[in-house]
């Protein structure tokens, strides 16, 4: 009977660790096109899309934490979550844990944007003093210099749609912005009110991370995001939002 009831047991053990959920964190700097948050829970977008799919050909629960910036590494760190997607390692140069990359799987470049009444193109570097529009806690290496000397300053806003909202608004001539934040935001607005881009800044090679953990199935998540990104399926993903553009395969 002991036997029969640590059979029981040992069996009660493996399914609840088979149906463990992945635990996604989600910045609460993101934006549509990547995440829609209502009610500090994300409901659609890019990114939303490939985690959830993710999950559902790993075989198990997909669960969302959305954070504030500050505390993505620190929930990575201390196992409160398994995987964050959407990040390069240049983000993260002083990472502290063990941690298996993925493939890149979205190549995003960052463009000095502004409204249509401006030149076609600038050079940053050749502005005069003024406030750039930016997302609180991201890092901009081909502004920073300008940042440093005090010839540009940052004008923060909590997430980039409302950086370009601000933008829009008249609030800054100039700001920063990946390409599918602006083609998301542009569908709003008539094509002679749409923001362009003046100048290319840099281009940013993301992909997930996960804790290296025997309770979370890495191999079988990188494996995933492999099949995901080689099938098209991501770039399918990519255009139910912004259009047919795609990225290039590894």
């Amino acid at each position: 009977m002991r036997l029969a009831w640590g059979a029981l047991l040992l069996l009660s053990l493996d399914g609840a660790a088979a149906d463990a959920p992945l635990r996604f964190v989600v910045p609460d700097s993101w934006a549509m096109p990547m995440v829609q948050l209502e009610r500090g829970r994300p409901t659609q977008g890019i990114l939303y899309d490939v985690m959830l799919s993710l999950a559902t050909q790993v075989g198990v629960p997909a669960q969302f934490h959305v954070l504030p910036r500050g505390r993505v590494q620190n929930a990575m760190e201390q196992g409160e979550v398994d995987i964050r997607c959407y990040a390069a390692q240049s983000w993260t140069p002083n990472q502290s844990g063990d941690y298996i990359w993925s493939i890149p799987l979205w190549t995003q470049p960052d463009l000095l944007v502004s409204r249509p009444d401006a030149k076609d193109s600038v050079n940053p570097a050749h502005l005069p003093h003024q406030s750039i529009g930016t997302v609180l806690g991201y890092s901009y290496p081909t502004l920073q210099p300008l940042f440093d000397a005090n010839r540009l300053y940052r004008d923060d806003a909590r997430n980039q749609e409302q950086v370009l909202e601000k933008l829009h608004a008249g609030r800054n001539r100039y700001a920063v912005s990946n390409q599918w934040t602006l083609d998301w935001f542009n569908q709003r607005l008539l094509p002679q009110q749409q923001l362009q881009g003046v100048a290319f800044l840099q281009e940013q090679r993301v992909g997930c991370y996960v804790r290296n953990d025997p309770k979370v199935p890495v191999q079988r998540i990188l494996r995933t995001l492999l099949r995901m990104k080689m099938s098209g399926e991501i770039d399918d993903i990519i255009a139910l939002y912004v259009g047919g553009k795609t990225e290039p395969r590894p």
